[in-house]
């Protein structure tokens, strides 16, 4: 049964082995302040564990049993290959040990024993090579939780969040799958995050899809007949939002404080913004499915590992914004 709680439960998974992932955990875990934020479910095997402290120069304490306030190893039930995992390259198995972990924590979450899950850096290459249909590891999120949910993504810094209303497709599909109760769902999601986060009347910038917001139906007719409508039927809800505006001024406008939110309509419109505007503290949220979880918005940094060079800021925030996430969660349920 779970402990009766204010702390959130948070499992963290180590992403791929090739990667810098193991050391971001284990720095995170050396940090006093984690354990005092979250009661720790660390998902993976205890070699996983002592090589993700090699890896890092740090020691902290751990264990397998539960409420002790140390992070609790519970192993993924993974296949370790023999002589370990091939460092910094992209094979089959680590993808297979990512996702076994991954799979254990959403089964935890199915259960109700964690409020929200940290992944380490994953590699979407090893996940196809391990046979992830998917295009993503989001769309993987809900086959496993199997519940009605559906994720999106969201791209989290300290002062500014990002929603898309299509994320991993090509530029050729974007304008056919862009209809109106789409951007509206993924405005109300949007508004619902930053609420989350603390913000009482979230302000939300909505992107256009053309060149120029469409320059009156010159470029294009996206705006006109289907963004401008959703948008006034978000305020219609009570969302403040506004737009649609030119996406190389909206940020401009976003980083000036203009809005909390920023909703475009396509995946790099989004990226290339956030990632200049913080690649060190970028977070990538899965919105909309049943348990928060976040992860670092850079990848694997095959290029670092083993220097012990790999910034730990991205991680840092994603941990943070997981506990606050899983901490409103928890209390939600046992108000309930």
């Amino acid at each position: 049964m779970t402990q009766q709680t204010s702390r959130p439960r948070i499992a963290l998974t180590f992403g791929d082995p090739a990667g810098v992932g193991p050391e971001l955990v284990a720095r995170q875990l050396a940090q006093a302040s984690t354990t005092e934020a979250a009661d720790i479910l660390l998902i993976g095997d205890e070699q996983e564990l002592t090589d993700a402290m090699a890896d890092a120069g740090v020691e902290f304490s751990w264990t397998r049993e539960a409420g002790t306030g140390v992070p609790q190893l519970i192993d993924n039930g993974g296949e370790r290959p023999e002589g370990g995992f091939v460092r910094q390259q992209a094979t089959r198995e680590g993808g297979q040990w990512a996702m076994a972990s991954l799979r254990t924590a959403l089964e935890l979450s199915k259960a109700g024993e964690v409020d929200a899950i940290v992944f380490a850096p994953l590699n979407k290459s090893s996940l196809h090579l391990a046979g992830m249909q998917e295009n993503d590891e989001m769309s993987w999120f809900e086959t496993v939780l199997d519940d009605g949910t559906a994720a999106t993504e969201l791209n989290v810094l300290p002062e500014l969040v990002t929603a898309r209303v299509t994320s991993h497709c090509s530029l050729a599909e974007v304008a056919g799958l862009i209809d109106f109760d789409l951007v509206v769902e993924r405005g109300e999601l949007l508004e619902r995050v930053l609420r989350a986060r603390g913000i009482e009347a979230p302000r939300i910038g909505v992107c256009a899809l053309n060149p120029h917001a469409g320059e009156s139906g010159k470029f294009g007719r996206e705006e006109i007949d289907i963004i401008a409508p959703a948008i006034e039927e978000l305020r219609s809800r009570g969302v403040d939002a506004s737009g649609p505006f030119p996406s190389d001024t909206i940020f401009l406008k976003a980083r000036d404080g203009a809005f909390d939110g920023v909703l475009t309509m396509y995946h790099d419109q989004g990226q290339i913004a956030v990632k200049l505007l913080g690649f060190d503290r970028g977070v990538t949220m899965a919105g909309g499915l049943s348990v928060a979880v976040t992860t670092p918005a850079h990848g694997t940094a095959f290029d670092v590992v083993g220097q012990r060079v790999a910034s730990t800021g991205a991680y840092e925030h994603a941990f943070s914004t997981a506990v606050g996430v899983g901490a409103q969660r928890r209390a939600a349920r046992e108000l309930a």
